[in-house]
């Protein structure tokens, strides 16, 4: 490989446990501080990433409850709002799997600055916006910078952490993709409930803004790039494959409100560019040049968690858009109620992930995964008991044990799946752990209002009152989503803790 340029701070070789990069202050070594104590310098960069993260993942799904108000104000359809959710994800799925190739090329602080850089700047594009179409655009703005974030994080705590304390970052990290989705419809509401919409991302832009000066003065470089040629065809077919898919999945989620592209035409060409982009992928990777390095499937742990957590994924992101559904269409709540409702689960979310962390870095996977996969399994099951009369107490309850059973899963799948991949393909296994979240929300979203649509629609026309017919839509709906979750309980036998890979830390080049 081609050196890098001289003006690198330092060429230190790292230490054998690979905790001391090269660039900038030096960390002290392993023998200098306590057993899986970090340095000073890399917990800096692994808070602000978190804090970084968690504004940015906030913003995914913050826009659901502010669609009627929206449709309103801009004189648009329900369709055409949904835009600002499917457009968000559509430019996470193609920007996602382009984040392995950036993590190797680049270094931690260039990458940081701009993702950040891009999402102030598309925070700022929406809360100016004149109309809905510049809207829209800053929301593709502000996605390009959250699809670098999340593998950032994760390629960077998986770089500095020893694995015997990996479960205790982890646990934050699950923080960010968990709770921060479940908050976003709680603040939107109560944003919503006594300001503008706009006032969604005035509010986040002070925060944005903040985080990168503060990387800007303090975010250090904590990787070391290597040069590589990005593979234009595989940029293409990734754009077509997840993208396809994903706006396939959506168009399947407004198939019966009229859309006006076929849902099955996007997903076969999502398909099809999927397979392409696999086959190129195989070819590329034998001389190390793929966009997307898929030798991280060749780990039966990595393969078997990134199912669960794509399952599991499914779960979160169909429950966060049915229960506000229910509760306001069937049992007559406001949005900010609604929006409240998920919070207690939300914050149990987080209260859990630090505690899990350590139980993991003790105990392993099995003894978390198991119950927490059997818990989120019974409480959908529950969920296919729901009617219009159901008490909004018990909704809760079920809500709070569902985000309980998720907590107990996030850390030890997230942990075991990276865990498990060769140090050098950290950055790739990263890529595709985001790549499957965002094809899996996608999924369930899809899921879980199609199912509800077409069964509420169905029990109308046998004469069904339009509650009760609401009511039995969203039974059914958690119904499929048990079935497809029992997948998750199986695989939650079969994970183990990470075996060491054996593999050097990432070269330096």
């Amino acid at each position: 490989m081609t050196q890098s340029p001289p003006s690198r701070v330092s060429d230190a070789t790292p230490s054998p446990e690979g905790f001391a990069p090269s660039g900038g202050a030096p960390s002290a070594t392993t023998s200098d501080r306590a057993p899986g104590a970090l340095p000073a310098r890399d917990r800096l960069v692994i808070t602000l990433l978190l804090i970084s993260a968690f504004v940015v993942i906030l913003n995914e799904t913050i826009m659901g409850v502010a669609i009627p108000r929206l449709v309103e104000d801009l004189g648009i359809t329900v369709g055409a709002g949904q835009w600002l959710s499917t457009a968000f994800m559509l430019t996470m799925a193609v920007v996602i799997p382009i984040t392995g190739f950036l993590l190797q090329r680049f270094n931690t602080r260039p990458v940081f600055m701009a993702a950040m850089g891009l999402f102030s700047l598309g925070t700022l594009i929406a809360a100016l916006a004149p109309g809905f179409g510049v809207l829209v655009v800053g929301r593709v703005v502000q996605a390009s910078g959250t699809a670098i974030m999340m593998p950032l994080l994760m390629t960077t705590v998986m770089t500095l952490v020893p694995p015997a304390s990996r479960g205790k970052i982890m646990g934050n990290i699950s923080i960010v993709i968990s709770v921060a989705p479940a908050l976003g419809p709680t603040i939107s509401g109560a944003i919503l409930s006594v300001l503008d919409w706009r006032w969604m991302f005035w509010l986040v832009l002070p925060i944005s803004l903040a985080a990168l000066a503060i990387g800007s003065a303090k975010m250090q470089n904590v990787t070391d790039p290597r040069r590589s040629a990005i593979d234009v065809p595989s940029v293409i077919l990734s754009a077509v494959a997840f993208g396809g898919i994903i706006y396939g999945l959506s168009q399947l989620g407004e198939a019966s409100t009229g859309s006006a592209v076929p849902a099955w035409l996007p997903l076969v060409a999502g398909v099809l560019g999927l397979a392409a982009f696999v086959s190129r992928q195989l070819v590329l990777q034998r001389r190390g040049a793929a966009l997307l390095d898929l030798r991280v499937f060749t780990s039966r742990n990595f393969t078997i968690s990134i199912v669960a957590i794509a399952v599991s994924m499914m779960a979160l992101f169909g429950t966060i858009i049915l229960i506000p559904i229910y509760v306001q269409t069937v049992l007559g709540m406001d949005p900010l109620t609604s929006g409240l409702l998920l919070l207690p689960g939300g914050l149990a979310m987080g209260l859990l992930g630090p505690v899990v962390g350590r139980i993991y870095d003790r105990r392993g996977p099995r003894v978390l995964l198991v119950p927490g996969a059997l818990l989120v399994s019974a409480v959908f099951w529950s969920m296919t008991r729901l009617t219009e009369t159901t008490p909004v107490a018990l909704v809760l309850v079920a809500h709070v044990l569902l985000s309980v059973g998720l907590a107990l899963m996030f850390t030890p799948l997230l942990t075991s799946a990276l865990g498990s991949v060769k140090p050098r393909l950290y950055s790739h296994g990263s890529a595709v752990f985001g790549t499957a979240q965002q094809l899996a929300g996608a999924a369930g979203t899809a899921l879980f209002i199609s199912v509800m649509t077409l069964q509420s629609t169905a029990l109308a026309a046998e004469g069904v009152a339009e509650l009760p017919a609401l009511a039995g839509g969203i039974r059914s709906a958690f119904l499929y989503g048990a079935v497809i979750f029992l997948l998750a309980v199986v695989a939650s036998f079969f994970v183990r803790a990470p075996e060491e890979t054996g593999d050097a830390p990432a070269p330096l080049h």
